[in-house]
């Protein structure tokens, strides 16, 4: 097979960026690709077989369109460029950078950084009813608290409505100490965590004082109508049939939902029924409503957890194979 060699320019004030500390970035592309590269200047040769030279020459590309926007290359930039370059999608890791939801109180960018968080993004643009389905650290419930919280600044609702099922992990409510509030904070812990980032928890803590935000569990929105409202349901692989009917229901005029839940991580009873699993087959023709499935791809925590998902569910999918219960 022949070797091809090919040559870009990197802009010098890029290189250490695209090419990561200690070239990291550059030497997972040249084995995960198979070619070998060389920098002189700011001309960076690219040698392989065709196929692979064209693929590193993309990948490469949308690296440096990042960089100049301003972002710093991480390695979770890198794994989901080379995942992308199997499919030659590679130079639409560019696109995702285009549209910011929101700052964070520190000023930092909140955006899709996968083409499935895009998606998502999308759909919460367009859908009254969205559900965002996925693993752990795919950034859907951060990216629906981003948009409730653009959604209430900009004055589109009122007020946002966050909530998830008070259900253990394993462990029993009842030995926590405390009133009710107490023992019910911790499972609501990770919504304060996302609001106090994304809004600053002295502005947080205004306007929940004003009943303009708020956190509760999902028991707590039985019996309610909420109109001109940005809701999130969060771990809704935890709720009964009954409860999500419940949940969904309470939707009044103006109101827009946001329904997240990770089907790999149930802390209900083995025997019971999911009512996110059953919602996705009932509801799955009704219009205006929209299902996100996000995969391993779609992590955005450290690639360690993406490894960790990935062999989770090929464990998963042998074992369902054989005919085992996980």
């Amino acid at each position: 097979m022949s070797t091809l060699e090919r040559c870009i320019e990197i802009p010098s004030d890029y290189i250490a960026n695209v090419f990561g500390q200690f070239d990291c970035h550059v030497k997972k592309i040249e084995k995960h690709m198979n070619v070998t590269m060389i920098l002189r200047d700011d001309q960076l040769k690219v040698m392989g077989t065709e196929r692979n030279v064209e693929g590193t020459i993309e990948i490469m590309n949308s690296l440096i369109a990042l960089a100049k926007r301003g972002n710093q290359i991480t390695e979770q930039n890198v794994n989901y460029a080379l995942s992308l370059s199997i499919e030659h999608k590679s130079n639409e890791v560019v696109e995702l950078d285009k549209d910011i939801v929101c700052h964070t109180i520190n000023g930092k960018p909140v955006k899709a950084k996968t083409l499935g968080q895009k998606q998502y993004l999308n759909a919460i643009d367009k859908h009254m009813v969205v559900f965002g389905v996925g693993p752990a650290g795919t950034g859907k419930t951060y990216l629906a608290m981003a948009k409730a919280i653009t959604a209430f600044k900009n004055n589109e609702i009122n007020r946002i409505i966050l909530t998830r099922p008070a259900i253990e992990a394993g462990e029993k409510l009842g030995f926590l100490p405390g009133d009710l509030q107490s023992k019910v904070d911790p499972y609501l812990r990770p919504l304060y965590d996302a609001l106090y980032e994304i809004m600053g928890a002295e502005s947080f803590l205004k306007n929940m004082e004003k009943g303009l935000i708020e956190v509760a569990p999902l028991a707590y929105m039985r019996g309610r109508t909420l109109d001109n409202a940005f809701i999130v349901l969060d771990e809704a692989q935890n709720t009964t049939p009954a409860q999500m009917k419940m949940f969904l229901t309470r939707i009044g005029f103006g109101s827009k939902a946001i329904i997240t839940g990770d089907l790999s991580q149930k802390d209900i009873p083995k025997d019971a029924i999911s009512g996110l699993d059953v919602a996705l087959k009932v509801l799955k023709n009704v219009d205006d409503i929209a299902v996100c499935h996000m995969s391993s791809q779609d992590v955005v925590r450290h690639p360690l957890v993406q490894r960790i998902v990935k062999a989770y569910d090929d464990y998963e999918q042998k074992a369902v194979k054989k005919g085992k219960r996980v």
